[in-house]
């Protein structure tokens, strides 16, 4: 298709300034892209704080029907109150479109700050599990009507597991809940993904030596659809196991070996916390991750920091099952900065890149792309990035966007 119809949602805070400079860029490598034979037409839709305003609904129904219509979808960021209030709108979303995926690449280029030694070669992407664990959203507040229930209830039925409980009157309660088929399409996604871009290794992310029967089971059933599903294509740390127990060390890494010369994926399992101690020291060595929600939540902004930060990081929200996404910028809404143009709209403009090349516009990806990293390159970047580039020009928003643009008409000249 020629035309596009993308519904955005500007969001709050900052979100007007940054997806107008988003909308701009994006134009432009489109256009320069295919000669001016592609054009995305822009459809506002409401959320957030412009959507009570607007339609008197902080989630108006029309905004998810715009989205489940046109499938590919862009938002800037939303306000969530923290401890109380309406409930987090980004969670919201992506329950009410089944975006199972959260979809988080870090990379470094040159030019971006790290707090890292050595960040060349930082390319990893994670596949965040995005609609069960802690964003089922289960909870009891202490001496709620619904937390006595729930305590009688777990009382009655699981006398020994309730006596573990601290202080069980004014002990609020979470329940974690993981599934094995959500855990497989998460898992699945990432494998497709990784083979259709050439990528080596895939890490099951998860603590199952804590908890054995929700973060363990992940990784359980991560391996069983690997090796049941993509035996042509991987080969798993588990069969590895089973080798060796069975015939040795030698020949399990012979047979590792054989696999991968043939170019089959090595898929892998790290404990959570020691994924965070290896991302820091050596983050080179981690292609793809595949993890639960609360592990992917912390592990995503983790090595961010590696690559820049959350300002300079995309993101995405897919169900590759039905190929609904929603792409969005991955921080805050910095209501302190909104109106003076001044905020980094790095992260949408990267995650609009992401969009460009999940409808298969590689061509304006790769300019949208190119022409931020010239940019950063020339340190021509905003306050927030300048402040860790010596002798960087800062930039307002505007002017940001009007060197990725410069950039982007530059190169495909």
């Amino acid at each position: 298709m020629n035309n596009r119809i993308i519904p955005f949602i500007a969001g709050d805070g900052i979100g007007q300034e940054i997806m107008d400079a988003t909308r701009e860029v994006v134009d432009t490598a489109v256009e320069n892209s295919s000669n001016g034979k592609k054009k995305v037409d822009w459809l506002e839709m409401f959320a957030g704080e412009k959507g009570y305003r607007k339609k008197g609904n902080y989630l108006p129904e029309e905004t998810i029907a715009a989205i489940k219509k046109y499938k590919v979808a862009i938002k800037g960021p939303l306000t969530t109150p923290i401890g109380g209030g309406f409930r987090s709108l980004n969670v919201t979303l992506r329950q009410a479109l089944d975006l199972y995926v959260c979809q988080r690449p870090v990379f470094w280029f040159e030019g971006l700050p790290s707090p890292h030694h050595s960040p060349e070669g930082i390319d990893v992407v994670i596949f965040r599990e995005n609609t069960e664990d802690l964003y089922a959203g289960i909870e009891y507040e202490a001496g709620s009507p619904a937390h006595l229930q729930f305590m009688k209830a777990f009382q009655s039925n699981l006398k020994e597991d309730f006596k573990k409980l601290p202080s069980a009157p004014d002990c609020g309660i979470g329940i974690k809940p993981i599934s094995k088929a959500n855990s497989q399409r998460l898992v699945q996604a990432a494998l497709h993904w990784a083979i259709g871009h050439n990528r080596k290794r895939v890490t099951l992310v998860h603590k199952g030596n804590i908890m054995k029967f929700t973060e363990g089971a992940f990784m359980q059933w991560g391996y069983e659809l690997v090796e049941t599903r993509f035996s042509e294509y991987a080969f798993t740390r588990h069969t590895f196991n089973e080798i060796a127990a069975a015939e040795g060390n030698d020949v399990a890494e012979e047979a590792r070996k054989k696999n991968l010369d043939a170019g089959k994926i090595w898929v892998d399992d790290v404990i959570a916390d020691v994924v965070f101690e290896q991302i820091i020291t050596y983050p080179q060595q981690f292609d793809v991750i595949a993890t639960t929600n609360l592990n992917g939540d912390y592990i995503s902004d983790a090595a961010a920091a590696l690559a820049g930060g959350v300002g300079i990081s995309p993101g995405a929200n897919i169900n590759y099952r039905n190929g609904t996404a929603l792409f969005e910028a991955n921080h805050g809404s910095a209501q302190q900065i909104a109106g003076l143009n001044k905020a980094n709209p790095s992260s949408l403009i990267l995650s609009a890149a992401m969009m460009l090349e999940f409808m298969g516009w590689e061509e304006a990806a790769f300019l949208v792309r190119s022409g931020l990293k010239a940019a950063i390159k020339k340190k021509q970047v905003t306050f927030d990035l300048a402040a860790q580039i010596p002798a960087a020009t800062v930039l307002t928003t505007q002017a940001f966007a009007n060197q990725i643009i410069e950039e982007i008409q530059s190169e495909a000249k």
